[in-house]
């Protein structure tokens, strides 16, 4: 039963995003597994999984790899939760964040791997974005702009 219950496990935070012991004991339990708290807490300890940093989500050690869909949501909530302001210069994008929030946004939006941007560079409060062209850019600012404030 546990082998079972810890591939359940992989397999919900391979495919969804979940933040949560919560979050994880109600999906299991929609799957059929009946889990106490401290049950799922030896699992994760166990699993050795670990929270993501865009969006505090569980994921294995190691795993880069996100579906498009959770990449998606968690540039959303980290750009609603980081970002401050953006500017466009030609296919420059410039993203000022508080301080030391740059780096799990700029993390957020390479996961995401949006097809406009070709690359991403991450200081303390600065992201620089380098965009596929001018018309990209302003694309890609008013779509970071819709997500900070909750518009997507």
């Amino acid at each position: 039963m546990k082998s079972r219950r810890q591939a359940a496990i992989v397999e919900i935070v391979d495919r969804e995003s979940v933040a949560n012991q919560e979050q994880l004991r109600r999906r299991l339990r929609a799957r059929g597994f009946d889990a106490t708290q401290a049950t799922i807490s030896r699992d994760i300890k166990e699993l050795g999984l670990v929270k993501r940093a865009g969006d505090g989500a569980y994921q294995r050690p190691g795993d880069v790899q996100t579906s498009p869909a959770t990449a998606r949501q968690a540039l959303q909530r980290a750009a609603a939760e980081y970002l401050r302001r953006a500017e466009r210069v030609q296919q420059i994008v410039v993203l000022r964040t508080g301080i030391s929030q740059a780096q799990p946004l700029a993390l957020a939006i390479d996961r995401a791997q949006l097809p406009e941007v070709v690359g991403t560079l991450g200081g303390d409060d600065t992201i620089v974005i380098i965009a596929r062209d001018g018309r990209r850019a302003a694309a890609l600012v008013k779509q970071l702009e819709a997500m900070a404030a909750g518009r997507i």
